[in-house]
């Protein structure tokens, strides 16, 4: 499985961000493997508690714009 996630390097060093189906759950990681491994983390346990619900409903689509 493939979850889609969105991140920064922090002025601090390393990286924040969050999975962008549960933008409410944010994690940090000083490299971006680590950052990686602390999304499936977050994942795991976001999945243990059942009753939670995606923030953000599974959609997708295409739009025009100007060049």
């Amino acid at each position: 499985m493939q979850l889609s996630y969105t991140c920064w390097e922090a002025k601090e060093g390393g990286y924040i961000g969050y999975l962008n189906q549960y933008p409410d759950y944010w994690t940090q990681g000083d490299t971006v493997k680590e950052f990686e491994e602390m999304l499936a983390s977050l994942y795991s346990d976001i999945m243990l508690f059942d009753d939670i619900q995606s923030a953000v409903p599974e959609r997708t689509g295409l739009i025009a714009v100007p060049v």
